[in-house]
Order: C-alpha cells, then sequence, then structure tokens
C-alpha cells in the first residue's frame, strides 16, 4: 500500500533520510546473484558510496573499484583475498585496500553493508601502506565517548595516516544522547542496526529506526538521542585523515 505518497525519507541539500520503504534495487557490473540498494553515491553530492548488498545464495561481488569495506548485516560470507579464505558472519567485516584482489561469495541468502571510496593518497610523506582487515565486531573493545558509559563506540577501522576513512560502531543506552550538536568538515553515511531515537539533521528533526539510513554532508548540524526501551545501535562512515585542501 502506497499510504498516499507518505514516508519518513527526506532529502535535504545537506542531509538524506532514506527509510526503507523507497528502497530500489538495482544489479551493479560484475555481481552475480546480488542486488544493491545504493544509499549515497557521487549524485548525491557524496564522496564516497554506502550500499546495502543482498545475496542470494552463491551470490558473487565483483571487484571494487576502490576501496572496499564489507560489514555483514545477516547471513554469512566467504572472502578470498591475497590467496586466503575467510568467514565472515553477522558482525563480521573487512576492510581491502583499493587494488586488493579478492572475491566474494555468499554461503547463504545474506544482507551486507559496503562502502566504497577511492584512495586519497598523502603526497611527499613516506607512510606504510594499508592493510587487509579481518575481525568481527563482538571481538573490539568499545570505548565510552567522552567518559559516558552509556554510549558506546567500536572502532573497526585501523588508525594512523595511512587510512583515509573510519568506519565505527556506535551503541547508545536507552535515554542516552550525544553531549553536542556536532557541525565539522567530515560527512557521514550511517545504517540504523537497532532500536531508534531522534536525529537532529540540519534545521529538522527526524524519528529513525533499524534499517534507516542517513547521509550527512560536511557542516550539517547533526546530534541523536535514543528513544525506547532497548539500546540503538549505529554503523557509521566518515573521512578522515586528510587535509581539507587534498593535500
Amino acid at each position: 500500500m502506497h499510504h498516499l505518497g507518505l514516508t519518513r525519507s527526506s532529502r535535504k541539500l545537506d542531509h538524506l533520510l532514506q527509510t526503507p520503504n523507497t528502497f530500489i534495487r538495482t544489479p551493479l557490473p560484475g555481481a552475480t546473484g546480488v542486488e544493491f540498494v545504493v544509499h549515497a553515491a557521487p549524485q548525491l553530492g557524496a564522496r564516497f558510496t554506502q550500499m546495502t548488498a543482498e545475496f542470494a545464495k552463491d551470490g558473487t561481488l565483483g571487484p571494487a573499484p576502490a576501496q572496499r569495506f564489507i560489514y555483514v548485516l545477516e547471513g554469512e560470507l566467504q572472502l578470498t583475498a591475497n590467496g586466503k579464505e575467510y568467514r565472515l558472519v553477522m558482525g563480521g567485516f573487512a576492510f581491502l585496500p583499493q587494488g586488493t584482489v579478492h572475491t566474494v561469495r555468499a554461503v547463504a541468502q545474506s544482507r551486507a553493508a559496503m562502502i566504497e571510496k577511492p584512495y586519497e593518497p598523502l603526497a611527499g610523506i613516506e607512510i606504510l601502506g594499508t592493510q587487509i582487515v579481518i575481525d568481527n565486531e563482538a571481538a573490539v573493545v568499545p570505548v565510552a565517548l567522552m567518559g559516558d558509559e552509556g554510549l558506546r563506540v567500536r572502532s573497526l577501522m585501523p588508525d594512523g595516516p595511512a587510512y583515509d576513512f573510519a568506519v565505527n560502531t556506535m551503541t547508545y543506552d536507552p535515554g542516552a544522547a550525544l553531549s553536542m550538536v556536532e557541525i565539522h568538515v567530515m560527512e557521514h553515511g550511517l545504517l540504523m542496526l537497532e532500536g531508534g531515537g531522534i536525529y537532529r539533521l540540519g534545521d529538522a528533526w527526524y524519528p529513525v529506526e533499524a534499517g534507516d539510513f542517513i547521509w550527512m554532508g560536511p557542516y550539517c548540524p547533526q546530534w541523536f538521542g535514543a528513544l525506547g526501551k532497548s539500546p540503538a545501535k549505529y554503523l557509521i562512515y566518515k573521512d578522515w585523515c586528510r587535509h581539507p585542501l587534498g593535500k
């Protein structure tokens, strides 16, 4: 039912709230048995892509045109990279540096969040190259954000000058909230994983829940508070550790 065109989805110049009732699936070149919901892309104004990949059993991904980060939402994926084989189950994730030869196959019907970003090298600075990262979120030690034990961050990407973006999960106990309205140069891609709450984006306040996607452009005012009786949790991307002038 179309509900007379009603949706919580909203598109503004500096942000997008995309709810599941507005998702459109599309195939992409090189992938077999996989449909994609493309949430953020350059056509939106983003400098990265974020997608939900929906795999049929034995569905496979094509090669990555850029750095690739994969986070398993449900099911199981088999990743082969640099001659080694890995199994990724729910909460498992992988970072594959640009140019890494790899294959991804679904062992069972699966869904995964996928982020791709062209790598930005640091001119004139000798650094160790980026490395493949394979892990599970459950094995990452949470850190209280600004000392607030009700708001916990798990960093899924290594830190340091070799890496030009970050991916975290953030978990809020019921009633927990960011301590300030943030306004900054980084952009975000955010997928709600559990629970819900209220997100301020620009000058608007939106109810959000598991399954929603949010894109926040640079300098978009942003704030979140968790509502309900269970924790709220999201997966969030940001560009990182690069000068705004691209130097």
